[in-house]
């Protein structure tokens, strides 16, 4: 028991030197290399930690072995922006004045759900809250606020029509049939094959991006205010 506390106690210590010398940035900050490299770190380190039959140098070795490997990606990555292109990636730009960009998104292997969930969590619940929207290299997003943002919206806003295919779960809860959403989109110059976007908040609000075109705003009339 005191072997196996004195070994925990020096991979600890071990660690924690590793992980200042590699830099103050926090988890979702981090470069994908960078995230891959702390997460084998950890894994080596729980082994050396309980099996008394491993030399703790080897697990110490291994530790600072992939130090050094973080060492030389990064001297990689300041050394030329093609390498740093490479090995992290770029920032993509999915929200431009057109609106969403579907190829950014799918380049990035995202969806406009995973943009929206993004956007909310950063305060934003409409597609055109923001003028531009960018994807940093390490996932987070970094938004652009619309200056000529609306803030009549009293309610958040959901997918109706994604890339073509129609959300049948949204279109029930806002009352609504196939048809009618065919109408709707047809009096508005577009039709569901060439919608890629197609959202709508309780006040019947609607974010409308087709194919090739500048999103618009218009609105889906209603009896009564949605709820959800």
């Amino acid at each position: 028991m005191i072997v196996t506390f004195i070994r925990t106690f020096i991979v600890f210590i071990t660690l924690i030197i590793i992980m200042r010398l590699m830099g103050k940035r926090q988890i979702g900050e981090m470069q994908p290399f960078e995230f891959v490299i702390t997460l084998i770190i950890a894994d080596l380190a729980c082994i050396p930690m309980t099996d008394v039959s491993i030399p703790l140098i080897y697990g110490i070795s291994a530790i600072f072995a992939l130090f050094l490997l973080h060492q030389l990606f990064s001297i990689l990555e300041q050394s030329s922006s093609l390498i740093k292109r490479i090995i992290s990636g770029k920032p993509s730009i999915v929200i431009n004045t057109n609106g969403v960009d579907m190829l950014e998104l799918k380049r990035n292997n995202l969806g406009v759900d995973d943009l929206i969930e993004s956007m909310r969590a950063g305060g934003y619940f409409s597609l055109d809250d923001l003028s531009y929207a960018i994807f940093e290299s390490n996932g987070k997003l970094s938004p652009l606020e619309n200056p000529n943002r609306s803030d009549d919206t009293n309610s958040i806003s959901i997918l109706l029509i994604n890339n073509g295919k129609i959300n049948a779960k949204n279109l029930e809860l806002i009352g609504k049939t196939k048809s009618d959403l065919v109408d709707f989109l047809n009096k508005n110059d577009a039709n569901l094959k060439s919608t890629e976007i197609m959202t709508i908040d309780g006040s019947g609000r609607v974010y409308l991006k087709v194919k090739k075109k500048k999103y618009k705003i218009c609105t889906l009339k209603f009896e009564e205010k949605l709820k959800w």
